[in-house]
């Protein structure tokens, strides 16, 4: 029997394809990387039995990335990166995707992938098969063993549709993708790493981590601080306006609206007005009525999508389309990235309005479109991509939590509105002269709501009906007036009118755009206001109008469409992937080269509107050097900063930074400080200068005491370093020497805690180790706190002891559960120069090594 081996690109989205395909029938079971299933079952392909499996991926296998040594910003001159190697990295190295893809692969005869049906899905595809080439039978690349599955929607019809109708993976297409991800990094970094490192060392108010620069992210602030300049540089102007009131026959006012509209001198519009007080009456010159229709929606894309959660919803585009891809993976809705705007003409209309006739939202709504029968929906834009986004199957307020219920319901109503009728109604407008000057009032009947019925925000209003008025009839003036009025500025761009400027000048695609109005608010370049409007900040204004100074061109969405339109070439197979990177990345990199010699003309801007590192922050902890305070700078990202030295220090980010009791680094004479995360309740100690100059070979930057590999210091590694973490690969559990007397070990790789010894009045870690590997803990309590049978002191193993079980937190993976226990964590053991394998508990090393450790001293 051959074995069918198929990839989805969400767990969810797996288990319910094996759902649709098995009928039901498959089992499941978790795979090694724990957050992919794996579904099994039997079935035919290709006219044989044959055993299936069905797993998936989390988005994208591998992630684009330079090699090591260019990934440290201090010794890399950011314009290396234009040139210099680059990688396919594992993008979530937890997960272990490549390995657990080409386990499962093993043996396999035929590949099926399932991901999704866009350009970013098609580049999935070839992630996938490099990951299990060496585990299937046959060439992964050959069209008879590997297949990819097209689909819109998650329903039986659409998915076994595909089953029976697999094609084969869009090479093109996925080198379109690989080749926005090249340029998005090199360029993307390479302004990035130069701005960040020129501004944040120069001034201390920025409140950015990172002063970032991206092709469509920055092109996509433009338009918000176009329009602040807009509103910033507009003059008001006065004009005036004549308002006449007559009175009907039966007492009723009508105003009358000036056929002039209005007038920008006051004294010419004080003529105007004189020339309508000489007179008494008004002379009704003629009564028309106009039929008028307001069209039914063409049917609902991506865009259109964003732009109504946005504008009626009041939920963010990126929001948004994260429910989107929710209730498709659900099965609700067809797939939410698509361009187009027409139905397929094999489209079942019928058959998935019929899904919605027992609604109790809008039942009643579509039994009377299907009594009276559908009408065809306007004729839209075909992209050639996927059919525009629809309900797939029925669904309650229930079904949902309240964001989610609103894309659905905004979806649903929308594609009922495209089948139903138009909105037709009536403009009545009457004209009158007064003095030659002509006068009109207009009011509306309706005649047919049609889809405004289904889709009530679209609705005309209530009824305005004009009293009834006869042929040259003579009506008395009540009042003629001028009124005076002032011209307005326009307001701030919304996030509706900010994805319609992208749409139209080819910035991002309809899966990215969201990501870059995201992008501009997390960098505090825009803030969101009422009305989910998008105001600039003073970092954001700053930004732009330097780029205008420099090179306009980086800033205006002209050299993103151009960049767009050369990756759909290579996307059709129209242009040589390799041709379009070269060209493209030696226009940015000469623009590039440009910037930074005419930096100057930005750094003009910063200098007067944000305050210079010397003049910000507050007295914090001495240097090492001067021994004079430092000034701690709480805006982000948050550092410290010498004015004595003109130095500046990085320090841990997203928490509370303080001094440790007034100790010293041994290495640097730096005062220690200890980082502490609130909500997660992590810290630890570290010196500020070894933070940003690691002191040991085996230490990375950004690391704390709590992976020093110190000799002797009280607050390192060596000193208080228990057993490795079983939660991740490299972590080592150490004690928190900040955390008395509410003791716990923190893993100094990932956010593991456990909690002991609470009200302890000393806890230190022996040289000696357990039979589990783990170092031996003398405790010791005051009398009045005594939580130690019979003892105020005690010394054990903190997993193992049982006089210590009640005051250990006990993990819920036991420790002892990993074979590989803690030898220095890497750290000592790396240092000494020796390797992984072997026994030997917390790895302090012997004292014949001292010396030999001594040697990787600062």
């Amino acid at each position: 029997m051959k074995t069918v081996f198929m990839v989805a690109e969400k767990p969810s989205l797996a288990a319910s394809l094996a759902s649709i395909l098995s009928n039901g029938k498959n089992s499941s079971r978790k795979g090694f990387n724990g957050a992919c299933s794996v579904h099994e079952w039997i079935g035919v392909f290709i006219n044989a039995p044959s055993k299936f499996k069905m797993t998936s991926v989390c988005g994208h296998v591998l992630g684009v990335d330079f090699i090591s040594k260019y990934n440290n910003w201090d010794r890399v001159d950011p314009v290396e990166l234009f040139s210099c190697s680059i990688e396919k990295k594992e993008a979530t190295p937890k997960l272990k995707m490549p390995a657990f893809l080409a386990q499962e692969a093993k043996g396999a005869d035929h590949v099926v992938l399932w991901l999704d049906c866009d350009k970013e899905g098609e580049n999935i595809c070839f992630e996938v098969m490099g990951a299990v080439a060496g585990s299937v039978l046959g060439d992964i690349n050959s069209p008879t063993v590997t297949y990819r599955a097209r689909f819109s929607a998650i329903t039986d019809k659409d998915i076994k549709a595909a089953f029976n109708n697999l094609g084969h993976p869009n090479e093109n297409e996925a080198k379109s993708v690989d080749a926005r991800q090249e340029l998005d990094l090199r360029i993307g970094c390479a302004f990035t790493r130069f701005q960040t490192k020129f501004f944040q060392g120069r001034y201390g108010d920025l409140d950015s981590t990172l002063i970032s620069y991206g092709p469509c992210q920055t092109p996509t602030l433009g338009f918000c601080v176009q329009r602040h300049d807009d509103i910033q540089t507009f003059k008001p102007e006065a004009y005036w306006c004549i308002q006449v009131t007559l009175t009907t026959k039966d007492g009723q006012e009508v105003y009358l609206d000036w056929g002039r509209v209005r007038c920008f001198d006051k004294e010419i519009a004080n003529v105007f007005l004189q020339m309508v007080k000489d007179q008494r009456e008004a002379k009704l010159v003629s009564v028309t009525s106009k039929e008028k229709v307001k069209a039914r929606p063409p049917a609902l894309n991506t865009v259109e999508l964003m732009r109504v959660a946005s504008s009626g919803l009041g939920m963010g585009p990126h929001h948004a389309m994260q429910i989107a891809e929710k209730l498709y993976t659900q099965g609700y809705i067809s797939y939410p990235r698509t361009e187009t705007t027409k139905y397929p003409e094999n489209f079942d209309l019928l058959g998935t309005l019929q899904q919605q006739q027992n609604s109790s939202e809008w039942g009643s709504d579509v039994k009377e479109i299907l009594k009276n029968g559908l009408h065809r929906p306007k004729s839209g834009h075909d992209a050639g991509d996927h059919p525009p986004i629809t309900p797939m199957k029925a669904a309650s307020r229930n079904d949902f939590d309240g964001d989610s219920w609103k894309i659905y319901d905004y979806i649903t109503r929308h594609f009922i509105g495209t089948l139903a009728k138009d909105c037709r109604y009536l403009i009545t407008t009457a004209a009158f002269i007064i003095n030659n000057e002509e006068f009109s009032v207009s009011g509306k009947t309706l005649i047919e709501p049609g889809f405004t019925t289904i889709m009530p925000w679209q609705a005309i209003g209530k009824n305005e009906i004009l009293p009834d008025f006869t042929a040259n009839e003579m009506l008395p003036i009540k009042e003629a007036r001028l009124t005076e009025h002032q011209t307005q500025p326009p307001d701030y761009l919304t996030e509706a009118e900010l994805i319609t400027l992208m749409e139209k000048h080819g910035i991002g695609t309809d899966a990215s755009i969201p990501v870059h109005i995201n992008n501009i608010c997390q960098r505090n370049y825009v803030s969101v206001i009422s009305g989910r409007k998008l105001k600039p900040t003073s970092l954001g204004i700053v930004l732009v109008h330097g780029y205008q100074k420099i090179d306009e061109e980086l800033v205006l969405p002209t050299m993103r469409s151009a960049v767009e339109e050369q990756l759909n070439l290579i996307a059709a197979g129209k242009a040589n992937f390799h041709d379009v990177l070269k060209h493209t990345t030696e226009i940015f990199k000469l623009k590039f080269q440009y910037f930074v010699k005419h930096i100057d003309s930005m750094d003009q801007l910063f200098e007067v509107t944000f305050s210079p590192l010397s003049a910000s922050g507050k007295a914090h902890s001495r240097c090492g050097k001067c021994r004079r305070y430092m000034k701690y700078i709480q805006a982000k990202p948050a550092r410290l900063h010498c004015p004595q030295c003109d130095e500046t220090y990085s320090l841990p980010q997203n928490g509370t930074i303080k001094l440790f009791k007034e100790l010293k680094c041994p290495l640097d004479d730096f005062e220690l400080l200890c980082w502490t995360m609130g909500n997660k309740g992590k810290s630890f100690v570290f010196c500020p200068y070894c933070y940003n100059n690691p002191p040991f070979k085996d230490m990375r930057k950004g690391n704390g005491c709590n992976s020093c590999s110190h000799p002797t210091c009280q607050y390192s590694l060596i000193a208080n370093g228990v057993i490795s973490c079983a939660e991740c690969e490299f972590g080592v559990l150490v004690l928190d020497p900040s955390s008395g007397p509410k003791w716990k070990l923190g893993c100094n790789r990932c956010d593991t805690i456990i909690n002991l010894f609470s009200d302890a009045q000393k806890v230190t870690i022996l040289d000696d180790n357990c039979d589990c590997g783990a170092q031996l803990v003398h405790v010791e309590y005051k009398l009045e706190k005594n939580k130690l049978q019979g003892s105020t002191e005690a010394k054990g193993c903190a997993f193992c002891s049982t006089e210590f079980a009640k005051l250990v937190d006990r993990p819920k993976v036991a420790v002892t559960s990993r074979p590989r226990l803690f030898r220095g964590g890497k750290a000592a053991a790396a240092t000494v120069g020796r390797g992984r394998g072997g026994r030997g508990g917390r790895g302090r090393p012997p004292k014949d090594k001292m010396s030999q450790l001594a040697a990787y001293f600062v």
